[in-house]
């Protein structure tokens, strides 16, 4: 791992743990393992490694949720089904501080125009996955829909975090009563 990936791996999980307050060049480097010029040579400011981290975490989610959805479709699932699987995916993805670090880094965008643009468009790379997946549940009119499921997914995790919740119940219903609305004539 090179000691830029240390770097955003650290910033990540310290944004998780202790809130965007935590991100220090001190503590990054610290937690990174690599020394202060290091860190500054990699990110001379806070907003360009808080602009990375959330970019590079979303990118890795991305990659991660397209692999399996495309497994999805091609196993060629009802709504019903797929629901299920939504479920059984938030399970695999939604524990660790770099979920909570992903949340943070939104809620900080909306006071910090500079990664506010890093924010805007991981929302917008989950909109595209959700109407990607979507269309392939023949949901008419997917890009209509898919940002309610986007904030049906964050609302979901957020509630999840708040509360301790680790089992992801009640996500397939949630899921499958917004499909039936976006299913109905």
């Amino acid at each position: 791992m090179t000691a830029r990936d240390r770097i955003l791996h650290a910033a990540l999980r310290l944004i998780g743990e202790q809130g965007v307050g935590a991100v220090t060049n001190r503590a990054v480097a610290r937690a990174a393992g690599v020394s202060l010029g290091s860190l500054t040579y990699h990110f001379p400011n806070q907003s360009d490694l808080l602009r990375e981290a959330l970019t590079r975490f979303v990118d890795a989610e991305i990659g991660r949720i397209t692999a399996r959805a495309e497994r999805l479709r091609a196993a060629g699932l009802t709504p019903a089904q797929a629901a299920d699987e939504v479920e059984k995916a938030v399970l695999e993805f939604a524990h660790g501080p770099e979920q909570i670090a992903n949340l943070e880094l939104h809620l900080h965008a909306a006071r910090d125009p500079g990664i506010r643009d890093a924010s805007t468009r991981s929302v917008e790379a989950y909109d595209r996955l959700a109407a990607a997946v979507l269309a392939a549940l023949d949901i008419p009119d997917p890009d209509r829909h898919a940002p309610a499921v986007v904030a049906l997914l964050y609302g979901l995790a957020v509630r999840r975090l708040a509360t301790g919740d680790t089992t992801a119940a009640g996500t397939a219903e949630a899921f499958r009563t917004l499909l039936r609305g976006a299913l109905a004539p």
